[in-house]
């Protein structure tokens, strides 16, 4: 006769930290521990108000642009931003996050978003910089985050990430049209990407040594790469495109290392980054003054949804929708 003898059960911890171990995804209904679920929730709305801030420069820019054709592509371009934000406050919903609550946090000046959106777009080849390098700099940072734990998140990467891919495409072929036109268009151009690389390489973040949340993301495995390998990850693919592009690239003391084959970017003013985190940037304020506009304009839009959505769940079922049932069972 033989006897078996069941396994003790694993308490939450234990599967959890099992799932990690071994690379799987934690899904919204699986145990987690507050910590986990708080980083998630404050790094994906920081993430979400990044996508609907970022939407201002462009948008100031689509009756500008210079032909149809770029007014256009400008336009589905901040459509996608928009829509970026949406899938990225549904994924911290999926946490328990209430999409009311994280704008209200935005609203107050609790909650970030990228710094790199306190800089002011002064011409039209700021949209081939921002398209370029700032979206280069995300897809950098967010195809990383295809491979993050939580589901949810991760998903919603992978359709965004394909989405800025082309954000990207765009706004290297901008500068690329103009570096190629007349001496003041190169010049254009030149001075766009010497305006934005910097605040571009201050979009991964501190340095791994002053990056407070980072070692127990990576422990996570939210975070799947530290801010400083992304950033040299970062130049590393811009130093030829900028080659393509026949630009000079801004930074002096930018190295070669021949130990690691990476590139080295010269030092970065911190100062400025941790100044414009602290809300006095160039153009903070009026960020934020043009986000709490739009959202008291559109309150009629939600409340009219809103009411339409408790009529429908009102309404009394058609005549023999019950017998339908019936039958079908």
């Amino acid at each position: 006769m033989t006897t078996t003898t069941e396994a003790p059960p694993r308490d939450d911890q234990q599967v959890f930290d099992a799932l990690i171990e071994a690379d799987s995804r934690v899904e919204p209904r699986d145990w987690m521990p507050d910590a986990y679920r708080r980083t998630l929730v404050r790094q994906i709305s920081q993430h979400a108000h990044s996508e609907i801030i970022g939407m201002q420069p462009e948008a100031n820019w689509i009756t500008r642009a210079p032909s149809l054709k770029r007014k256009a592509i400008l336009i589905a371009k901040v459509q996608d931003e928009g829509g970026h934000g949406l899938y990225l406050y549904s994924a911290a919903q999926t946490l328990g996050a209430s999409r009311e609550d994280m704008l209200d946090q935005l609203h107050a000046g609790k909650a970030r978003y990228s710094s790199i959106f306190n800089y002011p777009a002064r011409t039209w080849a700021d949209m081939g910089a921002i398209g370029w390098l700032v979206d280069g700099a995300a897809i950098c940072n967010q195809v990383a985050l295809c491979r993050t734990s939580y589901g949810p998140y991760a998903r919603a990467m992978v359709r965004i990430c394909k989405e800025e891919s082309f954000h990207q495409r765009q706004g290297f072929e901008i500068l690329l049209a103009l570096s190629r036109g007349t001496e003041e268009q190169h010049q254009m151009a030149q001075d766009a990407v010497d305006r934005w690389y910097r605040p571009a390489l201050m979009m991964f973040g501190p340095p791994d040594a002053e990056s407070p949340n980072s070692r127990q993301s990576m422990a996570w495995k939210i975070k799947r790469v530290s801010n400083d390998e992304l950033r040299r990850r970062f130049v590393g693919m811009c130093v030829p495109q900028f080659e393509a592009l026949g630009l000079t690239m801004p930074d002096p003391e930018l190295r070669f290392d021949e130990e690691t084959g990476q590139w080295e970017p010269g030092p970065i003013d911190w100062d400025e980054f941790h100044e414009i985190l602290a809300g006095r940037g160039p153009l903070n304020a009026e960020r934020m003054r043009r986000r709490r506009a739009a959202h008291d304009e559109g309150a009629w839009v939600r409340d009219a949804a809103a009411a339409y959505a408790r009529k429908q769940t009102e309404r009394p079922a058609p005549a023999g929708a019950s017998n339908h049932k019936e039958v079908a069972a």
